[in-house]
């Protein structure tokens, strides 16, 4: 491979290393590549929005399997084609924006790769939830829980309103023998309702409940299990 072709090669990694793909080995190639090339850093560098604008893609909010858009392949090769009459005393010019128009192509490609593999990838069964009784000590206060038991210990999943706006609520676990282990905390949200997820490192079979205390130290919702 002559000194062209490497670079041409290395030039196509971009797409790749914008979004923070490949292995480690290949990484640092490219990173080697580019302190020594300010053509390849500045195509990175216009590489680097659309890369940014990806990662904010959530692949949990997609129906189904991802697909380019409809028409995407005609309308690069539209592009190519397009960029082939530019006239020969600019080549320079046409080069750069080939490269950035493959550089996009890459950068889709990867993404929809990226997404189909996430969808498909194996998702273990939730754990069961169940529902416990809560009792409340503050008539302004409303509240549901339900606990989830893993294998790390036990999530309280608590729903409410009426907790007093900015305020710290501090949560722990009762475990047997009497002892409370801290679960969390949150501010109080006033008439809005709010939802917790609070865990706890003790384990569904030595958990017997929760309870809530406000600032003041005083117990304002608890539960029995």
């Amino acid at each position: 491979m002559n000194e062209e072709q490497a670079h041409r090669a290395l030039r196509e990694e971009l797409g790749v290393y914008a979004l923070g793909a490949g292995s480690p080995d290949e990484r640092a190639v490219v990173r080697a590549h580019l302190e020594g090339c300010a053509a390849c850093r500045a195509e990175l560098a216009e590489l680097a929005p659309i890369a940014a604008r990806l990662a904010d893609a959530d692949p949990d909010r997609l129906d189904e399997d991802p697909a380019p858009p409809a028409g995407l392949a005609d309308a690069v090769l539209a592009r190519i084609a397009a960029e082939g009459a530019v006239p020969r005393a600019d080549p320079t010019g046409r080069r750069r924006r080939t490269r950035l128009a493959a550089g996009a192509l890459v950068l889709a490609t990867a993404a929809a790769a990226f997404a189909v593999g996430w969808l498909v990838r194996p998702v273990p069964p939730p754990p069961p939830l169940e529902s416990v009784a809560v009792e409340v000590t503050d008539p302004d206060i409303t509240a549901t829980a339900d606990v989830v038991p893993h294998t790390w210990g036990v999530e309280v999943k608590l729903a409410g309103a009426g907790f007093t706006a900015g305020e710290v609520y501090r949560v722990a676990v009762l475990e047997d023998g009497g002892d409370a282990a801290p679960a969390g905390a949150f501010l109080g949200t006033g008439p809005a309702e709010l939802f917790c997820n609070l865990n706890s490192p003790v384990l569904r079979a030595d958990a017997e409940g929760f309870q809530v205390v406000d600032a003041s130290g005083a117990v304002v919702l608890r539960s029995t299990f």
